[in-house]
């Protein structure tokens, strides 16, 4: 018997398929092959077509289980992880009424701030442990302004996840996870944020049904079935935001616990208590995977827009270099890249600086001594130098760091980016070997609640290395510094 998951981001859909009684990996691909557009009508927008999603989802759920060679009668249950803060908007009928307005979308600062000023830091910082900021709220609010004649359409609006949830079975809810994901979930009340959506002038009839974590979510209808290939009647039974769900896939789900992901972006999570608050909006705050009202956790989410995208555009942009030949290239580069700077923060807004949009610099290029081998060495140590300082952000937000954990893929694969993190940091990084579809399959057996036992299969099962804080400090410190330096120059001039 097994359980199948899917990870929904936005520049591939995966799907794992895993033994339902051991947790065991039987296959792990994605769809498609190369990456998924995002639109970008204008400057910081970002939107992709959430049918695109449901396309690759069939596509490499009828793959994986040809490749398997598994009978699909045997596929037992569902988990669904997806890209956070999304904004999903359908008709009566349930079709989408324009693209997704993605994660790394920036149209709704202005929204947020002006909601941020006008409820209250106290109103906001107590119920919402966040601001408003630029999250799927504030983008439902931008479309109700500027598109109003989609916005009269609109019958529900969704987390990306909970789109997915619902082609499969025909039914439209959300979850606690979900709602505090768009800065919709009150947590002192422990309901909708509804104060929030009458000031947006939003109905609050809009939001979904809710429904529980690792319980029946709603059942694979016959159309669901026969598009993706999956059999009828079995339970959709859990969806989280990609980062709560990668915390739960490296077994990260107790204060002082951290899940790190050096994808597109970068982000560090933290698990809390609610006891720990918030202290600055930098850091924001999310209802964890095992959020209960007695034991009420907390993720801390520290995102960097600007990471694993720097390196890609470099790869893209430096004729037939692989990532390989581009890491190899740069370790035979001293630390500090001979005095070349690479602040990465090309993606978009960037919440660790208060939502400032600051671009990626080159900086201090000599054309005389530096190649391509600076760049990429400058390039790897500005996004592990983004880490820390992101890691120093978490810890002035009262964050407990005991433990870092992270998935052996994408940012960490590079000893010079671990390394440089783990050494300024001064904490082991313990890499394993899973991935978020991995999680979200292994997560529908969680209807036991039984995590001591679910955390206690990764760490045995999937441990690949630990990178251990280096000795010699001192030339990682220097360059650090110089780094922040430049950083905080251009802050202190950026309108």
């Amino acid at each position: 018997m097994y359980y199948i998951g899917y990870d929904i981001g936005s520049s591939s859909v995966k799907v794992a398929l895993v033994e339902a009684e051991t947790g065991k990996k039987i296959i792990v691909l994605h769809e498609p092959q190369n990456e998924m557009e995002i639109v970008s009508l204008h400057p910081d927008w970002a939107e992709q077509d959430p049918e695109i999603w449901w396309q690759y989802i069939c596509v490499a759920t009828k793959r994986a289980i040809r490749e398997a060679n598994i009978d699909a009668s045997k596929i037992l249950g569902v988990g669904i992880s997806y890209q956070m803060h999304g904004l999903v908007i359908v008709d009566k009928e349930g079709n989408a009424l324009r693209n997704s307005i993605i994660w790394c979308d920036s149209r709704a600062v202005e929204i947020g701030d002006k909601a941020y000023a006008d409820l209250g830091q106290e109103k906001c910082g107590e119920h919402l442990l966040n601001s408003p900021g630029n999250f799927t709220a504030s983008k439902l609010k931008w479309v109700k302004e500027n598109e109003p004649e989609i916005y009269n359409q609109v019958y529900k609006y969704m987390l990306p996840g909970d789109y997915i949830a619902y082609k499969l079975t025909g039914d439209i809810k959300t979850t606690k996870n979900g709602l505090s994901e768009g800065m919709l979930w009150d947590y002192k009340e422990n309901k909708v944020a509804n104060w929030l959506l009458d000031y947006y002038g939003i109905d609050q009839s809009l939001t979904p049904e809710i429904v529980e974590n690792f319980t029946n979510q709603g059942v694979l209808n016959e159309k669901g079935s026969k598009e993706s290939g999956l059999p009828v009647g079995i339970p959709v039974v859990y969806r989280a935001g990609d980062q709560p769900n990668n915390a739960l896939s490296l077994n990260v789900l107790n204060p002082g616990e951290v899940a790190a992901t050096g994808g597109t972006s970068g982000v560090f999570y933290a698990v809390s208590d609610m006891s720990t608050g918030n202290k600055t909006n930098r850091v924001n705050n999310f209802v964890h995977v095992n959020y209960e009202l007695e034991t009420p956790r907390i993720g801390k989410l520290l995102n960097i827009n600007g990471a694993g995208i720097q390196y890609r555009w470099l790869r893209n942009n430096m004729g037939d270099e692989t990532y390989e030949s581009m890491n190899r290239k740069a370790s035979k580069i001293a630390i500090g890249s001979d005095g070349v700077v690479v602040i990465p923060f090309g993606n978009g807004a960037e919440r660790m600086f208060n939502n400032k949009t600051i671009g990626t610099h080159f900086l201090n290029l000599n054309l005389n001594i530096h190649n391509n081998a600076h760049l990429f060495r400058a390039s790897l140590e500005g996004i592990a130098f983004s880490f820390v300082y992101g890691m120093e952000c978490l810890k002035d937000d009262n964050a407990t760091i005991n433990v870092i954990r992270a998935g052996n893929d994408n940012l960490f694969r590079s000893e010079i980016f671990s390394n440089t993190v783990a050494t300024l940091i001064g904490h082991e990084i313990e890499i394993y070997n899973t991935t978020g579809a991995v999680g979200a399959a292994r997560a529908v057996g969680l209807k036991d609640g039984d995590y001591n036992k679910f955390g206690s299969s990764i760490t045995t099962n999937d441990h690949v290395m630990t990178f251990l804080p280096l000795k010699n400090r001192e030339p990682y410190e220097t360059a650090y510094q110089k780094w922040k330096q430049e950083l905080e120059f251009i802050l202190t001039h950026k309108k």
